[in-house]
This record gives C-alpha cells, structure tokens and sequence, in this order.
C-alpha cells in the first residue's frame, strides 16, 4: 500500500486552515488553533487513530469558533479522502465503544463515498472550557461531507459533559483507525459488490 498522507489548505474570509496528515502515523499532533478544548480533542483522534494531524487554524474567533470548527471539520475531512485514496485493501467499516469513568459512546464509520451523519449526544451542559458543544455536530457534518463517510455516534451514557465529548472523540479515532487499516484478505480489492466506493 502506498504512502497515505495528505496536506490541505483552506482559506476564506473567515478562516484560514492547513491540515496535514499521516494515516499510518504514530499519534502524534501539532495542532494551533486558537482553540484549547478542540485541540485536546483533535489529540484523541490522533493518538487513538494512530495518525499524524499537523492543523493551524486561524479563524474570526472575535465573532465566535463556529467558522473555525466547521472549516476544521471539513479540511480534516478532505485531508483524510485525499490520504486514503481508492480504498481498495481497507476494511471500510470500523467501530468502537469507549468509557471514561460513568461515560460510555459508541462510534461507527464506514467509508462508503455516501455523506451520512447521526449524532446522539445529549450534552448534559451546554460549554466546556468555554467551548460551545452544539459546534461539536458542525465539527462532525462538515467531516462527513468531505470524507465522503457515513458516521453514527452515540453517547449511550454520561454526566459529565467532559467524559461525554471525550468518549466521543476516543471512540471516533478508534472507529477511523479500524476502518482504514489494511485487511491482508483485501488486497487490491474494492471492499463493496458495486466495484467502487
């Protein structure tokens, strides 16, 4: 399997993005975006997907992080399409379910070129470190979208808004780390009967 990186660049009125990333990484992150909490999340993604994820973000924070975590959401999203190629020789699906504490949430992906998202968080506050939660959805769509996934998260159960978003986040790299792994069984074949995904 050839080498799976992919860098993309964003730049509107409202933001300015780089994201760079290594599928086949070791869970590294280098991430500055003006966002504390995002950040710590963006690093469970990386650490527990065992990718790479180089993000700067530069966005009109002034007005509020919806535009930075949106356009985050979907550079991330393109870099991982880009990296992953033809899927031909992936597993395609992955899953998982990860605790912390009380928290429990289960995460479940497959790489089918079809943008589908359900999301089942009910966040029992409204910010974290003054991180409005609600952006945590745009975050996910605007992945999805460009991705080309579909993505189902549940938290199936939490009471600490914290435990619930970080659950997720665990979950979701576990979930993309399984997906896109290479399956010995597959090589060189398109994981679907229609011959393309």
């Amino acid at each position: 399997m050839s080498e799976r990186k992919a860098r993309v660049e964003r730049d509107t009125l409202e933001t300015q993005i780089s994201v760079e990333i290594n599928l086949d990484g070791t869970g590294v992150a280098d991430l500055s975006t003006g966002l504390p909490f995002l950040e710590h999340m963006l690093d469970q993604i990386a650490r527990h997907g065992l990718i790479d994820i180089y993000a700067q973000a530069k966005g009109d924070l002034h007005i509020d992080a919806h535009h930075t975590v949106e356009d985050l959401g979907i550079t991330l999203g393109q870099a991982v399409a880009k990296a992953v190629g033809d899927k031909k020789g992936i597993r395609r699906y992955g899953h998982a379910y990860v605790p912390l504490d009380e928290a429990l949430s289960r995460v479940v992906i497959d790489f089918s070129g079809r943008p589908g998202l359900e999301m089942h968080v009910p966040f029992t506050r409204g910010a974290v470190g003054g991180f409005d939660v609600d952006l945590f959805y745009e975050f996910f769509q605007g992945f999805v979208n460009h991705a080309m996934v579909t993505l189902h998260i549940d938290n199936l159960r939490g009471k600490n808004t914290h435990h619930q978003i970080e659950t997720v986040f665990k979950a979701f790299g576990r979930a993309l780390r399984m997906a896109l792994e290479p399956d010995a069984r597959m090589a060189g074949i398109m994981p679907s009967t229609k011959g393309c995904l």
